[in-house]
């Protein structure tokens, strides 16, 4: 079964990334909106709209499963998707996103739809976590909802970066960026002074190329949550329990994209570390 990585630009190749390294014998096909880019400044009707028909021209390439490796178009879309779109359009294939895998490493529950946190992993009722994340996805509260589902008394400060994911793929110099996580993390901050900070979610998936300024900005000891690296390992969990999606092996790797096919190679393969050969989407 080929699986299907979907994501607005070029951020969800950190997710495609360390999928390709935890599953070299399962065919990828990678999508890449760039003709739409950025996300961030649409409207929850027409990210809606985009992740549906992306989700969909992967089903039609013969994607059996789609990874939305978008954290706007998961905040914005995926539970609708899942339950409106999916069950009438093609109940037999699967959609997953990138902020559920987190927030269960984070709080230490799994979690199931409709269905009460089974157990209060974390003791302390000051325990406080930063999401870092483009404005449409703090905006959405997706994150603090789906903490607060599992664990309601862990405290959670969200801060918008509107200006990092221009920044990173611009090729932004050292010195700009590392100004910018500052900035970001003065902000958010100066919303909770005193306060001690346990863990941070990157939660956009082109922050994870400029972990190590995170780190550098954040207290000593301040956990950083991996975004990638989770949603593999969750990804790795959730084939197990599901061998219906095993499919033929094969380690074909396909990128897509809407857009410049040269611009989106040029990035990727900075991301990547070696050339990657982006195709014109159909």
């Amino acid at each position: 079964m080929t699986i299907g990585v979907f994501d607005s630009g070029s951020g969800g190749l950190t997710i495609m990334r360390a999928l390709d390294k935890a599953f070299p014998d399962r065919p990828f096909i990678y999508l890449g909106d760039h003709a739409n880019a950025p996300y961030g400044k649409k409207s929850a009707d027409e990210i809606y709209a985009l992740t549906v028909q992306n989700v969909e021209r992967l089903f039609t390439m013969g994607c059996g499963l789609v990874i939305i490796a978008c954290n706007t178009a998961a905040a914005r879309g995926l539970r609708k998707l899942q339950r409106e779109w999916l069950p009438h359009h093609y109940p037999e294939r699967r959609v997953l996103g990138v902020i559920v895998p987190v927030v269960e490493e984070m709080t230490g529950m799994l979690w199931a739809a409709d269905q009460e946190p089974i157990d209060r992993v974390h003791d302390r009722d000051d325990l406080h976590v930063a999401v870092f994340a483009t404005q449409h996805t703090v905006e959405s509260g997706a994150f603090s909802s789906e903490i607060h589902k599992r664990a309601p008394h862990i405290q959670v400060t969200e801060q918008a970066c509107p200006d990092l994911v221009d920044l990173i793929e611009n090729n932004a110099s050292e010195i700009e960026l590392r100004n910018a996580v500052k900035d970001y993390v003065d902000a958010l901050y100066a919303k909770v002074p005193e306060q001690k900070l346990d863990m941070c979610i990157l939660a956009c998936t082109h922050y994870p190329l400029i972990e190590d300024l995170f780190r550098r900005a954040l207290p000593a000891g301040t956990r950083i949550l991996s975004q990638p690296d989770i949603t593999s390992k969750s990804l790795i969990s959730y084939l197990e329990r599901h061998p219906e999606l095993k499919g033929d092996a094969g380690d074909t790797r396909l990128f897509l994209t809407t857009g410049n096919t040269q611009q989106a190679s040029l990035i990727a393969s900075r991301f990547y570390g070696h050339v990657v050969d982006f195709e014109l989407a159909q």
